[in-house]
């Protein structure tokens, strides 16, 4: 009886045994070959946008301290950084298919790090070297600690994988856990909308949280959007699926509303704080995202999750300090032609008016002769009362003074 047994009970072990490997498709040297391409792909995209982004500006100053009439989208510096733009998008995109959420949203301080050493490396005044350290110093400990937290966040980022199919989208879309992070995060985008429309509470922390929560879905969508796509290129169709077109109409609809509320903040306060606080404010809402949606810490032993998070905090210290030593803005003041308004006369010292050069130059308080201008457009001058000192009979003699009557 058992050795007519034995062979029935090995054809009913054997279906167990193969179902157990197809649950766990991933090795572990095989998942952490996964971040590490994630995570290059990203620092590839970031650092490829950062650049772009410096070809678009330098674009623009050059077109603009320059006498050349074309637009800035007629240069071929212009649609160069355009290109390496798409370019480094398309690089962070694709690496949300890879590595995990909570991995890939800290590597965007490789953008921070790029644009200090482009800035650095492209400035144009020259320094003495020891005003060069002094003034830089911050900048160098900023990028040193961002490199150490980046290499922490990769060592001992989570290493949980899931293909992004239609199913388990889903089903982590109706999960309880992410059900009750999205009432939370819906009540308090209300409230904090509400203080800064109808209260005017125009202050950064309220307009960077506001964008913190809407790109805190932008990258749960992008990551279901870029991990269904993959799914499909290796063979296995899932734009069939109406969660992959929500998701897609989610994604852009949150990343244009980050973009408005990102645009407003810029009109209010400096750069330099605003790259410093959205950086952290949105890492930390994106990674509880993360954590709450995909279950990236799932599994995850206490030192890896300490060291991450430590990880992190070495990364906001360094954007912090990169970004504090950035000089602030000056905002530009429109020049008014004081002869344009009724009434008003120009200054002016010996027949040389002093005005901003109005040919297409940024040289302010240019000195420009007035010689060959016609006698309507001559320097008024007020009249001048010499004090006679050896003889008061002897009057000097009178100034001409032109007037502006109203029809002239």
């Amino acid at each position: 009886m058992e050795g007519g047994n034995s062979p029935n009970l090995q054809l009913q072990q054997l279906p167990l045994a193969t179902a157990v490997v197809s649950v766990q498709p991933h090795t572990d040297s095989f998942s952490y070959k996964e971040n590490l391409i994630g995570a290059l792909l990203a620092i590839f995209g970031h650092l490829i946008t950062s650049i772009a982004l410096n070809f678009q500006k330098y674009s623009h100053i050059r077109l603009a301290g320059s006498k050349d009439p074309r637009a800035y989208f007629k240069t071929k510096t212009w649609w160069c950084g355009l290109f390496l733009l798409v370019l480094g998008e398309l690089g962070v995109f694709s690496s949300y298919a890879f590595a995990p959420l909570s991995l890939i949203v800290p590597l965007s301080a490789v953008s921070v790090i790029a644009s200090a050493i482009i800035g650095i490396i492209f400035i144009k005044e020259k320094w003495k070297p020891k005003d060069f350290l002094r003034r830089y110093v911050l900048s160098f400990v900023g990028c040193g600690l961002a490199i150490v937290g980046t290499y922490l966040l990769i060592t001992f980022g989570p290493n949980s994988h899931e293909k992004m199919t239609g199913e388990n989208i889903t089903r982590h879309l109706v999960s309880w856990p992410f059900l009750l992070y999205m009432l939370v995060e819906i009540i308090m985008f209300c409230l904090l909308l509400y203080f800064y429309k109808e209260k005017n509470a125009n202050y950064i922390v309220v307009i960077l949280l506001l964008v913190a929560l809407l790109g805190s879905m932008t990258v749960v969508t992008v990551k279901a959007v870029a991990g269904m796509i993959v799914v499909s290129i290796q063979g296995t169709l899932q734009l069939d699926y109406p969660i992959f077109y929500i998701m897609l109409v989610c994604m852009i609809a949150t990343a244009i509303f980050q973009a408005i509320f990102l645009a407003q903040a810029s009109q209010l306060y400096d750069s330099s704080q605003i790259a410093s606080m959205s950086y952290i404010l949105s890492t930390t809402v994106a990674i509880t995202a993360g954590a709450t949606f995909y279950l990236d810490f799932t599994g995850e032993d206490v030192l890896h999750i300490c060291m991450f998070a430590l990880g992190c905090l070495i990364a906001f210290l360094g954007v912090f300090l990169i970004t504090r030593n950035r000089k602030k803005s000056v905002p530009f003041e429109p020049y008014i032609s004081m002869d344009a308004m009724p009434g008003m006369q120009n200054m002016h010292d010996k027949g040389i008016a002093v005005q901003p050069d109005l040919k297409a130059s940024f040289s302010y308080g240019a000195l420009e002769n007035n010689d060959n201008m016609p006698e309507i457009y001559a320097p008024a001058t007020l009249p001048i009362v010499q004090e006679q000192h050896g003889s008061k009979g002897v009057s000097a003699p009178p100034y001409r003074v032109l007037e502006h009557n109203k029809k002239e």
